[in-house]
């Protein structure tokens, strides 16, 4: 069926025409210009998700490299960033066969979907985490190394934090259980699916201080079969949009709040000495302080007062007891 776009003028038939007869136009690269549009298909490398598809992963890790960059953040107390570099689709074997050796890799599995996923931590940017938890400055290193039992050890649990983030990354998709089963250090133990299977590798770039690699996320098709049709930008922004209209968004916050620490501090009293007072102090001097009615003590969350108290022990251990609880309009030195 012809169309109207393909319908020329009869201007055009003449200016081709004459294209051709002067020169100014080959046949031979109009038909090399056509073989060009036609791409090979490999069979071995089917592509078994679409762009939209992609995309929306792209969307739900670069949530997840958000959260981990606030966790590692705090967890390492380091300027850490992370941003997503591709999000493409491989055959597995590519993917194996540019693991370097010694490596870091974390198989997991994805519940309650069926299989494994496969997180790859750069090894140096591994050791680089370890220096950190040590109290280290965060130096990367030359030469990647095998990791010690306490090191592993260590790095089991940053990971088991990582994926606590997992499942908040994909709530808007499906509410994901993901476990740690094992750590590989030998790519050639990895091998979660036959070599020829599709993979959605995602490859996030993380710098911690001055050292950065790579970590990649390596999600099998088979793992995410199921819930491929989920996997789609308008279904994606439209659950976004049901979640924040929820009546039960505010609950969902709330309860997250209450997971969140913070610091209490129980005060004897304050004072305030000149620098010739404090320089001036002697074994058996009494300091003045300020103090509650009845000499109470006062306990702070951060800088906030918000309980009286008296002091006492437990056990032959330093304790307060909770004797009432802030007014309105109170002072923060209890005055």
């Amino acid at each position: 069926m012809v169309t109207l776009s393909e319908v020329l003028s009869q201007n055009e038939i003449d200016a081709l025409l004459n294209a051709l007869s002067t020169g100014e136009v080959d046949v031979d690269e109009i038909e090399e210009e056509k073989e060009r549009k036609v791409k090979n298909y490999d069979f071995r490398n089917p592509q078994k998700m679409a762009k939209d598809q992609l995309r929306t992963l792209e969307i739900i890790h670069d949530n997840f490299s958000r959260l981990l960059q606030t966790f590692l953040s705090g967890y390492l107390r380091a300027p850490v960033s992370v941003d997503v570099l591709t999000v493409d689709q491989y055959a597995f074997s590519e993917f194996n066969n540019a693991i370097s050796n010694p490596a870091f890799l974390s198989i997991v599995k994805f519940e309650p979907l069926n299989g494994d996923i496969i997180l790859d931590i750069s090894p140096k940017l591994a050791l680089v985490i370890i220096d950190r938890l040590l109290g280290g400055g965060g130096e990367q290193v030359g030469e990647a190394r095998t990791f010690t039992e306490i090191e592993m050890t260590l790095l089991r649990r940053v990971v088991e934090k990582m994926l606590e983030l997992f499942t908040e990354a994909w709530q808007n998709v499906m509410h994901l259980s993901p476990t740690l089963e094992k750590i590989e250090t030998n790519p050639q133990f990895a091998q979660i699916i036959s070599p020829s299977e599709t993979i959605a590798l995602i490859t996030l770039n993380m710098a911690i201080g001055d050292a950065e690699g790579m970590f990649n996320i390596c999600l099998p098709h088979l793992a995410i079969e199921s819930i491929v049709d989920k996997l789609s930008t308008k279904l994606w922004f439209s659950t976004t949009k049901r979640e924040d209209d929820d009546d039960g968004h505010s609950e969902l916050i709330e309860e997250r709040l209450k997971k969140a620490d913070v610091i209490l501090k129980a005060e004897l009293g304050t004072s305030i000495l000149t620098v010739d007072e404090l320089i001036g102090l002697q074994i058996g001097d009494v300091i003045k302080m300020d103090t509650f009615e009845d000499h109470e003590a006062r306990i702070k969350v951060g800088s906030v007062l918000k309980f009286h108290c008296q002091p006492g022990t437990v056990k032959n251990k330093v304790a307060v007891k909770i004797t009432g609880v802030k007014k309105d309009g109170e002072e923060v030195d209890g005055k």
